[in-house]
Order: C-alpha cells, then sequence, then structure tokens
C-alpha cells in the first residue's frame, strides 16, 4: 500500500486552523462555540469528537481518511459498541453540522436531516441492557442494513430477511449475520449463544437452509419457503431471549 500524503499537504485548512476541532468550529462560524469538541494530542489533525448533552450517549467520532481528503463520522450505542450512527463526506461544513445535532441530542434520524450524510444503522441507543429491546433493536439494524444494500443479491438479501423477521419464533430471537447468512441466537451480545438454523441466499437466486454452514443445505425456491423449513429446525424450550453477559474474572 502507498505511504499516505502529510496530513498538512491533504487537509492544509485544518492544518492552518492546528486541528480538526478548529476547523470545524471555523467552518460552523459560531455554531459550535458552546459545544466541547476536542482532538486528540497525538493525530490533532485526523480526528475530533464530541460529547452530547443527553447523558446516555456517547461521543461522536470525526475522523480524516489519511489517503483522500474525506470526513467519516461515527457512534455507538452506549450498551453493546455498536454502530449507531455513520457515514463520511468530502463536505466539512456537513460535518459541522452532524457535530451540532448528534451534540443537541437530536435522534440518528434528526442527524441526517441536518447532515445527509449521516446514516442511521437502525439501532436503538438504550440507556439499560434490556434484552427484549436489544433483540427489537438488532433486527431494525438488519432491516436497515439489507434495505441499503447495493450488490447483485441485495433484492434476495432483504427477502430472507423480512421473512425471517415475519415469523414471530425468529422475531423473539437475536438475529446476527456471519458472510451474510442469517443466524440466531438465545441471548444478545457481547455473549451469544447460537441456536437453531443458518440462512442463506445463493446470489443465483435461491434460498438455502442447513443446521451449520458445514452441512449439507437445502435448497428453496423463495425465501417464505426457506423460512418455513428453518423453523423446524428450531430447538424446543429455547426461552426468552437474555442478556449475554460476559463471564466475571475470578
Amino acid at each position: 500500500m502507498p505511504q499516505p500524503p502529510e496530513p498538512a499537504a491533504l487537509y492544509p485548512d485544518v492544518a492552518a486552523a492546528g486541528s480538526l476541532a478548529a476547523a470545524l468550529r471555523a467552518v460552523a462560524d459560531g455554531a459550535l462555540d458552546d459545544v466541547p469538541l476536542t482532538s486528540p494530542d497525538d493525530e490533532p489533525l485526523l480526528a475530533a469528537s464530541t460529547g452530547s448533552v443527553p447523558p446516555r450517549r456517547e461521543p461522536l467520532r470525526v475522523t480524516a481518511s489519511p489517503y483522500a481528503r474525506t470526513w467519516s463520522v461515527g457512534a455507538d450505542d452506549r450498551i453493546l459498541g455498536l454502530p449507531v450512527l455513520r457515514g463520511a463526506t468530502d463536505d466539512l461544513a456537513q460535518v459541522a453540522r452532524a457535530v451540532r445535532a448528534w451534540h443537541d441530542g437530536a435522534s440518528p434520524d434528526d442527524v441526517r436531516a441536518a447532515a445527509p450524510f449521516a446514516r442511521p444503522t437502525g439501532r436503538f441507543e438504550l440507556a439499560e441492557p434490556d434484552p427484549g429491546l436489544l433483540v427489537e433493536s438488532e433486527w431494525s439494524q438488519l432491516r436497515t442494513e439489507a434495505a441499503e444494500l447495493n450488490t447483485l443479491w441485495a433484492h434476495a438479501h432483504r427477502d430472507l430477511v423480512e421473512a425471517a423477521h415475519a415469523a414471530p419464533e425468529f422475531r423473539a430471537l437475536y438475529p446476527f449475520t456471519s458472510h451474510w447468512a442469517l443466524r440466531f441466537s438465545s441471548a444478545t451480545r457481547p455473549l451469544l449463544d447460537v441456536v437453531g438454523p443458518v440462512l442463506w441466499c445463493t446470489g443465483e437466486g435461491g434460498f438455502k437452509v442447513a443446521r451449520v454452514m458445514s452441512e449439507d443445505a437445502r435448497e428453496f425456491r423463495t425465501a417464505e419457503e426457506a423460512v418455513a423449513a428453518a423453523l423446524t429446525l428450531l430447538p424446543d424450550g429455547i426461552g426468552p431471549v437474555r442478556y449475554g453477559e460476559m463471564p466475571q474474572p475470578g
């Protein structure tokens, strides 16, 4: 991989301001003067972060690409550290608007309204590790991701996610994907307890179902047929999803 240019060469305006935080304040023309926006001492031209008025929120991170003049933003949920907002743009003024909205407590959808490059992932911002809400949050993320996919097999993957979500038995479990295969757990992250089948689209218009990825899979024509077959592979007595808490040392 080629060596990146010097940050000052790629971002001369940021270098002139002294830091990415200072450059964001400058481009915002006073709109960020009361926002606690800082850049780290070790890479002041390439990173910045801000807190938020609501105490339940994690900071919004702003990161400059070392290879191209682009800024990315990202914010995670407080419970599992998974993304609730992300996006990239070459417009620093839009980044400043996202910073302002996030700091003021705007929802991810409202941050996007203020700065259209910032995309909500669909996950919820939760104050407590509620297993039921974490299940709903992860389904929301999977459906949002599927709706935004731009691949040759995007439509089939979207059909599979929606068909699985329509089944109450699967909707009650914590969903996740591995190499785009849909799987389920009886515990949330961070410590999953994988149960039941694995489902995936073939990329050629069909769908496959197996107990495990290494097993010979059955193939189906529609997502609904695949989900119906997968339901027969669910074990009995799974019970309500629990929070997958990591064991404490000692």
